[in-house]
């Protein structure tokens, strides 16, 4: 098949905006290509072999969480432990990779809840980060539950309700397209009788104030674009198969959907592919 359009760049995280449907955009450096257009269009993304750390740009062979180099996984702080497990924050400790950078992070309004992806988690973002986080998480329904003024604050009560509930997305089960609707808000009251002491317990070691719990925030839904989900998930992988090609039958989470697999482009951040739309 013949190209009607190419253009070659790093890929980067998906672009996203809540609307009816989620409206994507793939980023390639400054090219910026709305893929709810090629919905039902073949399209191919073929990786040039280039990986360039999306911190540094450094030229690497091999990428490391979601497209750092190795060495700064060992000095960033958005690469440290801490940013995936919040309550594990040391920045009080003074050993912060990046101080600064931990107190414009870190030190900012967070949100703690419930999303309903793979079945119920919950999770944790910054304010400004919603409806984002959910959106890459591919949750079909989302409702926040306490906001915080830090993310170790938040941290902190994630681990309480995820005594309950899970606290990550079965990225598979996200993808079959079948998540029963659940009544989030009916969830958040039952989670907060269970964890109403240990609640306490961690608001009194802060100031007042600092940890609010959301009792009248509405639960939102989601729908995506999504022509056809996978009766299988087949996983693509450019390290295996530089050409991925075929029908876009949908977008979820981070995930593109083919006729014959699905991939997840944020992955492969700082790979530089080609994109083509087919004819």
């Amino acid at each position: 098949m013949l190209s009607s359009i190419t253009i070659k760049g790093n890929l980067q995280k998906m672009a996203t905006n809540l609307a009816i449907p989620v409206q994507y955009w793939l980023l390639l450096n400054q090219d910026k290509i709305p893929l709810n257009e090629y919905l039902g269009k073949d399209i191919s993304l073929v990786y040039t072999g280039k990986i360039n750390c999306i911190a540094c740009n450094r030229v690497i062979k091999k990428s490391y969480q979601q497209g750092y180099c190795f060495l700064c996984t060992k000095a960033l702080a958005q690469c440290d432990l801490c940013i995936v497990k919040p309550e594990l924050c040391h920045h009080h400790k003074g050993t912060c990779r990046e101080p600064e950078w931990g107190k414009g992070h870190c030190f900012a309004p967070h949100i703690v809840y419930l999303a309903n992806s793979s079945g119920i988690k919950v999770g944790i973002t910054r304010e400004a980060q919603i409806p984002t986080r959910w959106l890459d998480q591919g949750a079909v329904q989302a409702l926040p539950i306490v906001r915080t003024q830090s993310r170790y604050q938040a941290g902190l009560i994630e681990v309480c309700f995820a005594e309950f509930v899970a606290d990550n997305t079965n990225w598979r089960k996200m993808l079959q397209g079948n998540i029963k609707s659940e009544s989030l808000a009916l969830i958040r009251d039952e989670l907060f009788f269970k964890i109403a002491a240990k609640m306490q317990t961690i608001a009194a070691k802060f100031n007042f104030g600092d940890i609010e719990l959301l009792t009248s925030e509405p639960s939102i839904d989601i729908t995506y674009p999504v022509l056809e989900y996978p009766k299988k998930i087949v996983a693509l992988n450019f390290t295996k198969e530089p050409k991925v090609e075929g029908t876009l039958l949908g977008i979820k989470g981070q995930y593109l959907i083919f006729n014959h697999g699905v991939i997840n482009i944020r992955s492969f951040a700082g790979y530089e592919v080609s994109f083509a739309v087919l004819k």
